[in-house]
């Protein structure tokens, strides 16, 4: 078994998923998916440590939320992520906060450049 394999996610963390696959929505998501289990694959911190800190990260939305509304859950994901790497002291919640504000005041398709190809 892959280490990567071993990152899983079930029951209450299970991610949206089709057909046995992970869903996004938003591009965001996936980076941010895909930044978690790098960053756990390289040590930089412990997965069941993320995934209890998911957990509680969607245990208090829906107790903060009427019963049968579906909790926003890469919002919680990433709250999870950003509450991991601060708490292991990885990123301080200063420059978390500014890197996010920053990144939120960016237009959108910012990085997206039409030189080298064209759409029908």
């Amino acid at each position: 078994m892959t280490e990567s394999a071993a990152l899983s996610l079930d029951g209450m963390a299970a991610p949206p998923m089709v057909n046995g696959e992970v869903t996004f929505d938003a591009p965001w998501q996936g980076r941010v998916f895909g930044m978690a289990h790098a960053l756990a694959d390289r040590g930089v911190f412990v997965w069941d440590d993320f995934r209890a800190c998911l957990i509680e990260r969607i245990a208090a939305w829906e107790s903060a939320h009427p019963e049968g509304e579906g909790y926003p859950y890469y919002d919680c994901f990433l709250e999870a992520l950003e509450r991991v790497l601060a708490e292991k002291r990885i990123v301080h919640d200063h420059d978390l906060s500014h890197r996010i504000a920053e990144l939120g005041s960016r237009p959108h398709d910012h990085d997206h450049h039409h030189g080298d190809h064209h759409h029908d």
